[in-house]
C-alpha cells in the first residue's frame, strides 16, 4: 500500500501540484482493511483506459506507476473528469 500511495502522491505533485490523501481503516468481524482515497484538481487524466496502460506516459515516465499501484490493492478504482481526479486504492485481508 505504501508504494502504491507513494506513486499516486508523486502523479498529484507532478500533474496537479496539491491534492489531499484520506486513509481509512475498517473491520469487522471477518475482515480487515485499509482505504486510501487520493483526490487532486488537476487536469484530469483524458483517456482512464491508456493510462492504465503498462508502458504508457504523458510525462517521460516509464508508465509503470498507475498499473504498478493497480496491481499492489485488492481493490483500484479511479474517476476523472477535467479538473478533478479521484483514485481509491483498498487492500482487505481476513481476521484470523
Amino acid at each position: 500500500m505504501a508504494t502504491a500511495i507513494s506513486e499516486l502522491a508523486r502523479n498529484v505533485l507532478k500533474y496537479a501540484g496539491e491534492g489531499s490523501c484520506f486513509i481509512y481503516k475498517e473491520q469487522d468481524e471477518k475482515e480487515m482493511a485499509v482505504k486510501v482515497i487520493v483526490e487532486d484538481n488537476g487536469p484530469g487524466i483524458a483517456d482512464i483506459e491508456q493510462a492504465m496502460q503498462d508502458g504508457f506516459s504523458t510525462g517521460n515516465g516509464l508508465g509503470a506507476g498507475l498499473p504498478g499501484a493497480r496491481r499492489l490493492v485488492n481493490n483500484f478504482d479511479i474517476a476523472s473528469e477535467p479538473g478533478y481526479t479521484k483514485i481509491t486504492l483498498e487492500i482487505r485481508r481476513t481476521r484470523k
